[in-house]
C-alpha cells in the first residue's frame, strides 16, 4: 500500500507542469556551483558558455572530443568560447600561444593540431621557441607569431583572464562557466558527458530568463 502511494506521489511530481527529470536531477551545490556575485560576460544579449582549459592538460585534451561536436549544436542565442586558463603561472606560455594564434587569424586552423602536437607528438611547448617550431611546421609566419606572442594586446588578455578566473573561483580545468553565473566541472558532475548535460540544463535555464 505504501509503495503504491509513494509511486503515485512521484508520478504527480514528474508530470507537474514545468517540471522535468533534468530539473529534478541537477542540484545547485551538488551538481554545479553558483558563482556569487556573477561575473560580467560582456554579452548581455547572449548566453555565454565559457570552457576554461590548458593545452597541456590531458583531461582537457580528452574533453575536446566531447566539446567540439557539442558546441556546434548549441541553440540560437548561445555563444561558446574557449578561454586558456592562467590559473597556474606555468600555463601562461600556452595561453599566450592561443591568443597569438587568434591574433594571426589561424586559431581555427591550428587549435586541434597544437593539442595533438603536445599530446600525440609529446612535444614540450613550454616557451616561445618551442612553440615557434610548431608554428613553422604548420607553414606559418614565425616572425608574425613571435610578434603577436609578445604583443601588448596578448599581455592585456592574459591579465583579463587572470582577473576573471579569480572571480570564477575554480581550482582546475577543464571547467565550464555558464553565463558568468554557474560553474560546472567533473569535481561535481563526475564525467565529461554529465558536465555537458548539466551545462545544457543551465543554458536552457538562462535562455528562459
Amino acid at each position: 500500500m505504501f509503495r503504491t502511494w509513494l509511486t503515485a506521489i512521484l508520478m504527480v511530481v514528474l508530470l507537474a507542469p514545468g517540471c522535468s527529470r533534468a530539473q529534478l536531477a541537477y542540484v545547485e551545490g551538488q551538481d554545479y556551483v553558483a558563482i556569487s556575485p556573477p561575473v560580467d560576460t560582456g554579452r548581455p544579449d547572449k548566453v555565454v558558455v565559457t570552457e576554461l582549459f590548458w593545452y597541456k592538460c590531458p583531461h582537457c585534451y580528452r574533453f575536446e572530443s566531447y566539446v567540439e561536436p557539442w558546441a556546434k549544436q548549441l541553440p540560437k542565442g548561445v555563444v561558446f568560447e574557449q578561454v586558456p586558463s592562467v590559473l597556474n603561472t606555468r600555463w601562461v606560455e600556452q595561453a599566450r600561444a592561443y591568443y597569438a594564434f587568434k591574433t594571426m587569424g589561424v586559431l581555427d586552423q591550428v587549435n586541434r593540431q597544437f593539442f595533438d602536437y603536445i599530446h600525440l607528438e609529446r612535444k614540450r611547448a613550454d616557451n616561445v621557441d618551442d612553440i615557434a617550431k610548431f608554428v613553422a611546421a604548420q607553414g606559418l609566419d614565425e616572425k608574425a607569431f613571435r610578434e603577436a606572442y609578445n604583443s601588448f594586446a596578448v599581455d592585456t588578455q592574459i591579465r583579463k583572464n587572470a582577473q576573471k578566473e579569480r572571480l570564477y573561483g575554480h581550482n582546475g580545468v577543464p571547467t565550464i562557466i555558464v553565463n558568468g553565473k554557474f560553474r560546472v566541472s567533473t569535481e561535481h558532475a563526475g564525467s565529461f558527458e554529465r558536465m555537458l548535460q548539466i551545462t545544457d540544463f543551465l543554458v536552457s535555464k538562462e535562455l528562459q530568463q
